[in-house]
């Protein structure tokens, strides 16, 4: 199973539990996130390990090839000295470090392979984790934005926006009617209504007592005129 698949299931499995409990998509994410970091740290660890291991192949494989060189060298050697006996030894001794060379260079092309695969699954995991952070910032912004229409909406579908305006126009109703009364006042010189009938009642009052005082006034000089012929 691959770095990858076995993240997958790792990751699904989580995120099936908690979807069932109706988590957070954003806890979501950042579980997913998590997830992704771990397992970088897993094929990091792996890949040192295999690091660890490629040299340690390599210098055994720097000394059994070295050992087969040596053997070489020592079998001809005895065999220009005319000991056969020790040529033979030389290299039964040559195959056997030969025989170990070849396994090294074999599990050496194994380990190479395996630190390949771990730095390019690093690559794929590592553009895969920095898109997912990239997301998860987009994703967290427009929670925020849904929140904030939903509180929005919340209080226009509680009227209280409405009811506002309604309290706000009364009160502008009040300064209307003071304005109309400051405005009334100077229209009327500053009387009320009930004054100005008072006025104008002695107003009525005073001009049929002068009509009178004419009326008494010209009856008197009429009678004079009247006592005065009569002389």
């Amino acid at each position: 199973m691959g770095i990858f698949s076995r993240m997958g299931d790792i990751i699904n499995s989580n995120i099936n539990s908690m979807l069932e409990q109706a988590e957070d998509p954003e806890k979501i994410a950042r579980l997913i996130i998590q997830e992704m970091e771990d397992t970088l740290v897993e094929v990091r660890t792996a890949a040192a390990r295999a690091i660890a291991d490629k040299k340690d192949v390599e210098r055994k494989l720097e000394r059994y090839s070295s050992a087969e060189a040596d053997w070489e060298a020592k079998a001809e050697l005895a065999v220009s000295k005319g000991r056969e006996d020790l040529a033979r030894g030389a290299l039964q001794a040559k195959a056997k470090a030969a025989q170990m060379v070849a396994v090294l260079e074999k599990e050496l092309a194994i380990v190479e392979e395996a630190i390949g695969k771990a730095e390019e699954d690093m690559g794929k995991l590592q553009d895969k984790l920095d898109e997912a952070k990239v997301k998860h910032k987009a994703l967290a912004a427009r929670r925020q934005s849904a929140e904030t229409r939903i509180k929005v909406r919340q209080t226009v579908s509680d009227n209280k926006i409405e009811d506002a305006m309604t309290r706000y126009a009364v009160v502008e109703r009040k300064v209307d009617e003071l304005e109309a009364q400051v405005e009334a006042y100077d229209l009327n010189g500053g009387k009320s209504l009930e004054g100005q009938f008072m006025d104008l009642e002695a107003e009525e009052a005073i001009e049929t007592e002068l009509a009178a005082l004419r009326k008494k006034i010209g009856t008197v000089k009429k009678a004079v005129k009247t006592a005065a012929a009569a002389d």
